[in-house]
């Protein structure tokens, strides 16, 4: 899910355990067919960078068919709660990004419009979309509810300057080595590796991974929660254990929610960070592309692939429609431009992201080596979040028990395995039951 930077962070908190109104296109359709209302993610450095990025195209759009797009660019920590309102309030966009990871609870409101055969066709076709990004696009076995527009996937950045005063002469490729070159880095007040030990929806992201690679997962088959398994208390225990135990995340870290691991490491105060499509993040903190390598993110041994050697979940943006609205023609027409060749190419070169239409990726700018980790990973090791209709729950209650270990951590409180598979017990009591 998008710029995941300080995306996603507390947006998911909200539940979706309701009957929601299908609404669409109540703020810009009533005026005529010829205008559209687009409600965009944050995915720049700022809301004014994507009203920079974003408008050209729009303008565009509007010359290609006389169709004008009324956009709103809305912060993440606002975004879910806005497209919440508008499915009960029938006071919404035509168009609007959503976070990947939302797909499935998004569907469940019956507010958005299905993609099915007819309507991905008047884009130009399902096969023109990877398959990864595919997965995060709703229920398997039901229509798509939105389209693949940004991918994203984690990897691990290191800081050169650092690695070389540490003598680290290549980054880790395994959490083993992750903890010795950490433990390397940390001294005179460095350390090892940063998190972002409040932000919820980052907690979600890592302890997903380490819970594929302890061979678990959070959800049965059928869909029923299923946090207190060995391999998610494993998973759980070894994320918090890169402070509680090993000690190479500063504590501070425990309060960490927007981005301030990603400023500890442009200031040299931190020498690796798991992280997503960072290249516009780093430089908003003064860090040039000279100064950080990229490596794909760890894995228990070996190389990254599929099952225990999964090493990032399918992050992204999906575009979607709200299924009422009173322009379906211009909106088809405006999600085809939007991920036409062109666009693709155009806007993930903008936002440091890879095309999750195929022939877009095929464009020489992400053979780049920070890119081609991304799209690479995209490919082969990366694995959607559970696409259930309690997924924004599930972030919400188990990205809190991660936040609270955290902070046990940090105050010197033990992080046992008994202590984690409580925290987690408590957390599915919270889930809605089946």
């Amino acid at each position: 899910m998008r710029r995941f930077r300080a995306a996603v962070t507390g947006a998911v908190s909200l539940s979706l355990a309701f009957t929601a109104t299908a609404c669409g296109g109540g703020e810009g359709s009533e005026a005529s067919p010829k205008t559209l209302t687009y409600w965009a993610s944050n995915q720049g450095s700022s809301l004014e960078v994507d009203k920079k990025v974003l408008q050209p195209e729009l303008d565009q759009f509007e010359e290609q068919t006389g169709i004008k797009v009324k956009l709103e660019v809305i912060p993440w920590s606002d975004l879910l709660n806005r497209i919440l309102t508008a499915t009960t309030s029938g006071q919404g966009p035509d168009i609007l990004n959503i976070g990947n990871t939302w797909s499935a609870s998004l569907q469940s409101t019956g507010a958005l419009l299905p993609w099915d055969a007819k309507n991905l066709e008047a884009i130009g076709g399902k096969d023109r979309f990877v398959d990864s990004a595919l997965g995060s696009t709703g229920v398997a076995g039901k229509e798509p509810a939105a389209v693949p527009l940004y991918s994203m996937a984690y990897a691990l950045y290191y800081n050169k300057a650092m690695f070389k005063e540490a003598g680290i002469t290549k980054p880790p490729t395994t959490w083993d080595e992750v903890a010795a070159a950490g433990k390397k880095l940390t001294k005179n007040g460095k350390a090892g590796i940063g998190v972002e030990g409040s932000n919820l929806s980052n907690n979600i992201h890592q302890v997903f991974v380490l819970a594929k690679q302890h061979g678990a997962d959070f959800f049965t088959a059928d869909g029923k929660a299923d946090f207190t398994s060995d391999g998610a208390v494993a998973a759980v225990k070894q994320y918090v254990d890169l402070m509680a135990t090993q000690k190479i995340v500063a504590p501070g870290n425990a309060e960490y929610a927007q981005n301030q691991s990603l400023s500890d490491f442009a200031k040299d105060k931190t020498g690796m960070v798991l992280w997503q499509t960072p290249s516009q993040t780093f430089a908003s903190q003064g860090m040039g592309p000279e100064e950080w390598g990229v490596a794909p993110a760890p894995v228990p041994s070996g190389k990254p692939g599929t099952g225990k050697q999964t090493n990032s979940m399918v992050a992204g943006i999906n575009m979607a429609v709200f299924k009422n609205t009173k322009n379906l023609d211009g909106a088809l027409k405006f999600v085809k431009f939007m991920t036409s060749d062109e666009e693709q190419i155009l806007l993930n070169k903008a936002y440091g992201s890879v095309p999750p239409v195929k022939s877009a990726q095929k464009d020489p700018v992400f053979a780049d080596p920070s890119l081609a980790v991304i799209r690479d990973t995209l490919a082969t090791s990366a694995a959607a979040l559970p696409q259930v209709p309690e997924e924004s729950q599930f972030e919400t209650v188990v990205g809190t028990a991660v936040k609270e270990l955290f902070a046990d951590a940090a105050a010197g409180r033990p992080v046992t395995t008994e202590s984690v598979r409580a925290k987690l017990e408590k957390a599915q009591q919270q889930m809605p039951k089946k």
